[in-house]
């Protein structure tokens, strides 16, 4: 038996309970994590915005060591660190053919699969594969990276979302170029990357955006030049700030319809917006005709940061190393499993970065 964080049923409050946990079959993997990252999208699978298979063990941002692996398992070893992948490619669906791997679509093929029993002998699944809210878990073989080397195995399990989600908006989705300006809507865990992204990738002016003034000090080590309480004059405030233009690139890390408006405003004649949050069927954005030509501007959507995992690691890992990017400014808390309901009250009150349990 292992502790983890189980969700009953959506909407219903997470338990802290024991798990039977099986050994690895064929191509899988036992892993003892180290750390969870507590991400809002683990929020949303708990509330029903995010559908998945209940009961299910939560948890999809985690790194931790090998304990043992199935048949046919070669390129990781017990003893190894391992960050966790909870979208892994298949190389064989259309968009993986098109080489974006991040839009594969048996990518959670797993989710649906029997993870695990709970005590009274209920099947569980694997919240998004991983199921990281757990002192140990058992992932398919393609769930596993290698932890980059120089990297610390518990600051490791950010790098299993909300690294990989930041950096990529900025690098693939939005792909800011030296000197642009930009702004980052939400300074949550994702939103902290993203900004230390927007920084190494030379952006000029860099706004963050937030419902909290308590958030500035953190959005200022991360990179932000300025900073913006979020009002209803907010992208007028950003224009001011950019010489009456607006930014070239806006980055939404919220998932509200409003907060995707006033970034998609916030943005110059030509600018580009980028929606990394994910928001629930009832936020509806809306745009006329006539502006959508006027302002000529792009609006896209960013899945895991367009990224593919084996190659954007070892290349945030290299940052990581020099000290550009820093993995632990991301963490305003760490907590173990019983904090885990404690860091979604925090998240639904907009409070704090990344709450990280360590195990």
């Amino acid at each position: 038996m292992i502790r983890a964080a189980v969700l009953p049923a959506v909407g219903a409050p997470l338990e802290i309970t024991g798990i039977e946990l099986p050994e690895p079959g064929p191509g899988q993997v036992r892993i003892r994590l180290a750390a969870a990252g507590v991400c809002h999208s683990d929020l949303s699978l708990s509330n029903g915005t995010m559908r998945v298979p209940v009961p299910a063990v939560l948890g999809h941002e985690g790194a931790g060591t090998v304990v043992s692996v199935g048949e046919g398992v070669t390129h990781v070893a017990p003893g190894d660190g391992v960050v966790l992948n909870w979208a892994p490619s298949c190389g064989a669906c259309h968009p993986c053919s098109l080489g974006e791997v991040w839009l594969c679509v048996n990518a959670l093929n797993g989710a649906a699969n029997v993870h695990a029993r709970a005590a009274d002998g209920r099947a569980l699944h694997p919240g998004l594969n991983v199921a990281a809210f757990a002192e140990e878990t058992v992932v398919a073989a393609s769930c596993v990276l290698p932890v980059p080397e120089g990297v610390p195995l518990t600051d490791a399990a950010l790098l299993g979302c909300a690294v990989l989600t930041g950096w990529g908006a900025v690098h693939h989705a939005a792909r800011v170029r030296q000197g642009e300006t930009v702004a980052v809507f939400g300074v949550g865990g994702v939103g902290l990357a993203t900004l230390q992204a927007a920084r190494i990738a030379g952006a000029s002016t860099i706004v963050a955006v937030d419902v909290s003034l308590e958030k500035e000090e953190l959005a200022r080590a991360a990179g932000a030049t300025e900073y913006v309480v979020a009002s209803e004059t907010t992208a007028r405030e950003i224009r001011k700030l950019t010489g009456g233009h607006g930014v070239d690139v806006a980055v939404e890390c919220v998932g509200r319809a409003v907060t995707i408006r006033t970034a998609w405003e916030s943005t110059r004649r030509g600018g580009r917006t980028t929606v990394v949050g994910i928001g629930g069927k009832d936020q509806q954005v809306t745009f006329n005709a006539l502006e959508i030509f006027h302002w000529g501007r792009t609006l896209t959507g960013c899945v895991y940061g367009n990224s593919d995992p084996a190659v954007d690691l070892p290349v945030i890992a290299g940052h990581i190393r020099d000290g550009s990017f820093d993995l632990g400014a991301l963490v305003t808390e760490r907590i173990t499993l019983d904090g885990i309901p404690g860091a979604f009250d925090a998240m639904l009150a907009g409070k704090g970065g990344r709450a990280l349990v360590v195990f």
